[in-house]
C-alpha cells in the first residue's frame, strides 16, 4: 500500500479514537515525535500515548492534503476547531517506522480546556 492509502487509513482509526487498533500502523520500534513534547518510543509506548490523548479530549482530524515521496507520507490536517497542523510519517514494510507531528500545543490545550503546564 502506497504512503497516501496508509495515511487515510491511519485517520479513518485515528477519528474512531482505539488506541489499541492504532497502535497496529506501528513497528515495534516506531518513533513518534510530536514536536511539543519529548519522542515516543516503541508500539506500547505509542499505544499508551493514544490511550491517554483520546482519554483527555475528543480529537478529530480532517484531512487538508496528503503528499507522498517514496516511502514518505505529509499530511496536512485540520480539526473542527478550527486548529491546523502536519504529521511527516516513514514507512517501512507497510508501518509506520517514524513519525514527526507539528501544532500548536497551547492552543489545542485552550481549545479542550485542558490545564496548560506551568514551567
Amino acid at each position: 500500500m502506497r504512503p497516501k492509502e496508509l495515511i487515510e487509513k491511519w485517520v479513518k482509526t485515528f477519528n474512531e479514537g482505539n488506541a489499541e487498533k492504532i497502535s497496529n500502523f506501528y513497528h515495534d520500534e516506531a518513533i513518534n515525535h510530536q514536536v511539543t513534547n519529548e519522542p515516543v518510543i516503541g508500539k506500547i509506548a505509542i499505544r499508551e500515548m493514544f490511550e491517554n490523548e483520546f482519554n483527555q479530549a475528543d480529537m478529530n482530524c480532517i484531512i487538508e492534503n496528503i503528499f507522498e515521496d517514496n516511502d514518505w507520507g505529509i499530511l496536512e490536517w485540520k480539526d473542527p476547531l478550527g486548529l491546523r497542523g502536519c504529521g511527516f510519517f516513514q514507512f517501512e514494510d507497510g508501518k509506520i517506522k517514524f513519525q514527526r507531528g507539528y501544532w500548536d500545543k497551547l492552543s489545542f490545550l485552550r481549545q479542550h480546556k485542558l490545564p496548560i503546564p506551568k514551567e
